[in-house]
């Protein structure tokens, strides 16, 4: 049965010596991008770490769009396949920049409710979740599908002559994939590898310890502190609330603009992809 690639995995890379000299050094510059990247997913614990992750991301597709511009670099040929997967991909980057707007328009909402002290605030709040979480597992379930298919194809005969390239253009369509799932998972409050437990935030949240939110030294999920706080009655922690939202609210507003630029680099890369078919 066919591994998704949208699991972690070590960096496999025996880079094939019949490569064009030129390109080794761009080559060897992806790799590092590529290893930076899967360093970084295993250790993306907070709003800020998966803004890092997609800079590094950002950087993995400029030099692969270096290494598409080389000559005599790229023989492909299942062109439908190949340019399938990254209009698929860009499908998904737009999705997930949808939710994540979706998701600071509910932050900001939550932070004028508590500013105003409204007296309904923890159940709108609730109420906007469960919606939310219902449009992201929906998403979470069609980038699982989009893996779990994409995987099964290269596990089939190489649909390109040089595997050089099959091998960089499957890697980074793979770490897309699962930055997009481990943001998505991320804003659920869940992590990627609790995704089979069923649980959901808000059933969480009833049965969640009343805790102060300082005191969960060891969950730095900002959308559970979120829940904490809500959680308290103390007149003390709104302030806090207020200055924990606001951090959030300028973190997710960075994410957001650095999934746009993404979103541009993927369209960049399909273009660069279509001009090597063409030639």
């Amino acid at each position: 049965m066919a591994l998704s690639p949208l699991r972690s995995k070590t960096l496999h890379h025996g880079r094939s010596l019949s490569m064009p000299s030129e390109s080794r050094p761009a080559m060897s510059q992806f790799d590092e991008n590529l290893s930076r990247i899967r360093a970084l997913g295993a250790t993306c614990s907070s709003l800020s770490s998966m803004n890092a992750r997609i800079n590094e991301l950002k950087n993995l597709y400029d030099s692969m769009d270096d290494l598409l511009q080389l000559p005599q670099n790229f023989s492909l040929e299942g062109q439908e396949q190949i340019l399938d997967d990254y209009i698929r991909l860009l499908d998904a980057c737009s999705t997930v920049k949808d939710l994540i707007s979706l998701t600071k328009q509910g932050v900001r909402e939550l932070l004028s409710a508590v500013r105003r002290k409204d007296a309904n605030v923890t159940q709108s709040y609730l109420t906007s979740r469960r919606k939310s979480k219902k449009m992201i597992q929906k998403s979470l379930n069609n980038l699982r599908s989009f893996g779990s298919k994409s995987n099964a194809v290269s596990l089939e005969k190489d649909m390109l002559k040089d595997a050089e390239s099959k091998d960089m253009l499957k890697d980074a369509e793979s770490v897309t994939l699962s930055l997009f799932e481990f943001l998505l998972s991320y804003v659920m409050g869940t992590k990627v590898q609790e995704r089979k437990s069923g649980w959901s935030l808000v059933s969480k949240l009833m049965h969640f310890k009343k805790v102060s939110p300082q005191d969960e030294e060891t969950d730095l999920n900002e959308f559970k502190k979120v829940a904490s706080f809500l959680q308290l009655s103390q007149e003390s922690w709104v302030e806090q609330l207020v200055n924990h939202l606001k951090g959030m609210d300028s973190s997710i507003q960075i994410l957001e603009e650095g999934l746009e630029v993404l979103f541009r680099l993927l369209i960049k890369t399909r273009v660069s992809l279509l001009n090597t078919l063409n030639h």
